[in-house]
């Protein structure tokens, strides 16, 4: 590849959105932050990512993650260029429950994930 055929190299943006409290944390290592965001938000930052085929690394707090967003949705089952990763709510991250248990749950029944002494 020669240099007048060599694509230049996108940067990937880290983006967190959720709680005040959350993203400023985020923001302390650089990510852009979105405080106190809404489902509209999130949905708003997601169609940009897409549209402009942008890569990214996007987190979010639980609560978003289950927002019902046809964004959300399609980056999610895409893959590859959005990476969206869902962090607990600071002021109760003993509740979090990963879509992932979901999943692993309605595969291999309710006791998959039970710990066994």
């Amino acid at each position: 590849m020669t240099a007048e055929t060599a694509q230049p190299i996108q940067a990937t943006r880290m983006i967190a959105l959720g709680s005040a409290a959350l993203t400023t944390g985020f923001s302390l290592i650089g990510f852009e932050t979105v405080p106190d965001a809404t489902p509209e938000q999130l949905e708003a930052l997601l169609r940009e990512l897409v549209r402009d085929n942008q890569k990214a690394m996007v987190i979010i707090e639980c609560d978003l993650a289950r927002s019902e967003g046809k964004w959300l949705k399609r980056v999610r089952d895409e893959g590859g260029r959005i990476v969206v990763s869902e962090v607990p709510q600071l002021h109760d991250p003993g509740s979090f429950r990963p879509r992932v248990e979901d999943l692993v749950e309605s595969i291999l029944g309710p006791s998959a994930l039970e710990e066994r002494s």
